[in-house]
């Protein structure tokens, strides 16, 4: 008999392993005295819950291959919901409802889905005319509560004692549509399969040792999919999940203490909140064994904040990748405090670790072309600054009929010229948009995206990532953000809350750009009040509209 490669069927393995143990914990609201209320489903009362949705889904006409966009908050039935479409074969097409109504529009009307499971209020708006043209490819509308315009999805769930078994796939079969952030670019669906899922899964439970049983914190939903297939319980923080630049770090902390959490995952938005609240409290989480962090580089002082609050053991990791190719390299907070901290600093760039095992990373030479087909002539020499490209088994083939994105993104490899001492013949090389290099130790350096790089009139370059990092060691400065306009570097800075904007501080902050050769041709500073970020992650600095903004100014 096949192996079943349907991403369900780990789901279902670990209801059969650890029927008792609890699966996922939400929190649903506040008793009397202001204690967290938490809510919880069993692995084997998660997978009857998962049956019952996916025997509803059958019932009002959802079927195999079926694109299903989800727009609904995280909540106890999230993650049943998910499995359910998975379960019957389905497609789920993830779009983040944070980047803004007009670009998730567009999004929506380019996946074209045949299914939509939204909030009740998503068919208010629309029974109005707003964002009717696109839904038009919609047929099924099913809500998450009481509407008019919709059937209610949780309650034409179809209980029965018979299990229902995950439809059966192959590794290569569509598994499900992830539209990246569009945090550079247009956002873009990609394309996963089945195989890609199951392979980022036991990556992400090797690379950091994770055992079945443990307790995750899920700062960011989607990824509780993969904690809960691996057998962790997944915890749900009492915070909103599109805002976490502002989520209380209070509540996040709570969570963490109260149901004793081992691990956590969460963008460097939320634990930039979190570390500079358990130091004031001083507030020690010894029970967690690792953090996972990422979306946006995360800063050493970051690390050496939770090395003060985690226990001596654990380690805070900030694992690299994309939506296109996800995990490529992963490194903990002790070596890089030991030994990248100092050089990352000295405007080397972030050191993001050891490539995983399965991947193959190659640094090309910075071009804005397509490059077709793979040559050894356009790979760059260890230690020297290139783009950043990846082959493997967990890397995604194509974006959603987007040839031409796809081909930009993409180069072919022939047969014996890239092979990886894990995964074999490499056929297909990703490229990230980063760029970075490899050091002595075969470690991946980023230095920051291919569309932020600063090219200067005598036509070198500047790398945002390696340049600010020089100028974020002001203790006035909060974060730092390198622009090119019309061939002149412009630092654009924002200060730490009731730091003054003066003429003197600023001659203070650019004299640090003169003690490191890199920075020396920067001679411009601009003040902002405070830098728009990513939507996802609420993290990632937003260099084109600051780069726009400062075009502006005098």
């Amino acid at each position: 008999m096949s192996e079943n490669f349907n991403i369900a069927a780990l789901m279902e393995a670990q209801a059969a392993e650890r029927p008792y143990q609890r699966a996922v914990v939400f929190p649903a609201g506040r008793d009397p005295e202001g204690h967290i209320a938490w809510t919880e489903l069993t692995f084997e009362a998660l997978n009857r819950l998962t049956d019952a949705y996916a025997r509803g889904l059958l019932k009002m006409g959802v079927k195999r291959g079926d694109l299903t966009s989800l727009l609904i908050r995280p909540s106890l039935q999230y993650i049943p919901l998910v499995f359910a479409i998975f379960k019957i074969g389905a497609i789920p097409v993830m779009i983040d409802p944070g980047m803004g109504l007009k670009r998730f529009l567009k999004c929506l009307q380019h996946a074209a889905p045949r299914v939509l499971i939204a909030e009740p209020m998503v068919f208010r708006f629309t029974a109005l005319g707003f964002g009717r043209s696109a839904l038009k490819s919609v047929e099924i509308k099913l809500a998450t509560g009481s509407s008019w315009f919709a059937k209610n999805v949780y309650e034409e769930r179809v209980e029965s004692d018979e299990p229902f078994h995950p439809v059966e796939v192959k590794r290569d079969d569509l598994a499900a549509i992830l539209f990246t952030s569009g945090s550079t670019g247009p956002a873009k669906g990609v394309l996963y399969t089945h195989g890609i899922l199951h392979t980022q899964t036991g990556l992400i439970r090797d690379m950091y040792g994770i055992q079945g049983g443990e307790i995750d914190l899920a700062c960011f939903g989607l990824f509780g999919l993969f904690s809960m297939a691996i057998g962790m319980t997944v915890v749900i923080p009492e915070i909103d999940q599109t805002k976490l630049a502002t989520a209380d770090p209070a509540k996040v902390v709570q969570a963490l203490q109260e149901q004793a959490c081992t691990s956590a995952f969460g963008s460097p938005a939320v634990w930039k909140r979190v570390a500079p609240y358990c130091l004031e409290h001083h507030i020690r989480l010894p029970r967690l064994n690792r953090i996972l962090s990422s979306g946006a580089p995360v800063p050493v002082s970051m690390h050496r904040d939770f090395a003060q609050i985690l226990n001596p053991q654990a380690e805070f990791h900030a694992p690299y990748g994309a939506t296109e190719s996800l995990p490529v390299a992963t490194l903990g907070s002790h070596e890089i405090l030991s030994e990248t901290a100092e050089r990352t600093l000295n405007g080397e760039g972030i050191c993001v670790g050891y490539p995983v095992s399965s991947i193959e990373v190659r640094i090309v030479k910075i071009s804005d072309e397509p490059i077709e087909r793979w040559s050894p002539e356009i790979e760059m020499p260890q230690g020297q600054i290139g783009e950043i490209c990846v082959g493997g088994p967990m890397v995604t083939r194509a974006y959603d009929r987007e040839p031409g994105f796809t081909a930009a993104a993409k180069i072919a490899v022939d047969p014996g010229l890239i092979t990886n001492r894990v995964a074999g013949d490499v056929d297909l090389l990703h490229r990230i948009g980063d760029v970075g290099y490899i050091d002595e130790k075969g470690r991946l350096w980023f230095c920051g995206r291919k569309a932020h790089r600063v090219q200067l009139r005598d036509g070198s370059l500047l790398f945002p990532v390696n340049c600010e990092a020089i100028f974020n060691q002001h203790p006035a400065v909060a974060r730092t953000a390198l622009v090119g306009v019309e061939g002149e570097p412009v630092l654009v800075v924002e200060l730490k809350p009731g730091q003054a904007q003066t003429e003197a501080l600023k001659t203070e902050i650019l004299q640090l750009g003169q003690s490191c050769k890199s920075t020396q041709a920067i001679r411009r500073l601009l003040y902002h009040p405070g830098f728009p970020v990513d939507v996802r992650h609420n993290a990632k600095i937003d260099r084109e509209v600051l780069a726009a903004w400062a075009r502006h100014q005098k």
